[in-house]
């Protein structure tokens, strides 16, 4: 074999093996797109839910004003961010005023007997498994592009293409603390 024919296949399979880390690297960076959108989807459920669900409760609890009104601005300002870490914060938030909001139903037992309650809870608890599913799909599909992207040889082709790491969908303050076991009455 000639040293022409060497060369050329040397660099045929160096091309080769660029092209497949390049489309490994689309492949995580596309996946990690798609998780997000799925977290996306189940965010803008729970901001559907979460005016009917102020509704049903200002109807029993019109001296909860000021639960009422941060809930709606929680979510208002949820839909208008636009970054991971900035929606993350934000979800963190309107989690807890929604908690808060779902406890005002343990002083009006009326309302927690309700139908349309009832129903708007079994809603917002099925929103929740499925953004939780959602949240860690897309952590692992930022840890497989995040390890791809500084990882030995991937490193060499995802600096000059654009690809950078993306950020991880970060548990809510309150996940990490001590869990509180003691009986309720």
């Amino acid at each position: 074999m000639d040293l022409a024919w060497i060369i050329f296949l040397v660099m045929l399979l160096a091309a080769a093996g660029l092209a497949w880390l390049f489309n490994g690297l689309v492949k995580a960076r596309n996946l990690v797109s798609a998780a997000w959108s799925d977290i996306d989807v189940q965010l803008q459920r729970r901001h559907d839910l979460v005016p009917r669900l102020v509704k049903v409760v200002k109807a029993y609890a019109d001296h909860e004003k000021d639960t009422l009104e941060a809930v709606i601005a929680q979510r208002d300002q949820a839909l208008r961010a636009t970054s991971v870490d900035e929606i993350s914060g934000l979800e963190k938030s309107l989690d807890a005023s929604i908690h808060q909001l779902m406890a005002l139903a343990e002083a009006y037992p009326d309302l927690k007997a309700g139908e349309n309650f009832a129903g708007l809870s079994e809603d917002l608890v099925d929103i929740e498994d499925h953004l939780q599913y959602a949240r860690r799909f897309y952590n692992g599909a930022v840890r497989d592009l995040n390890i791809r992207v500084e990882r030995f040889p991937d490193r060499l082709i995802a600096s000059p293409f654009g690809f950078g790491t993306a950020a991880f969908f970060q548990a809510e303050s309150g996940a990490r603390g001590p869990v509180d076991v003691g009986a309720k009455s």
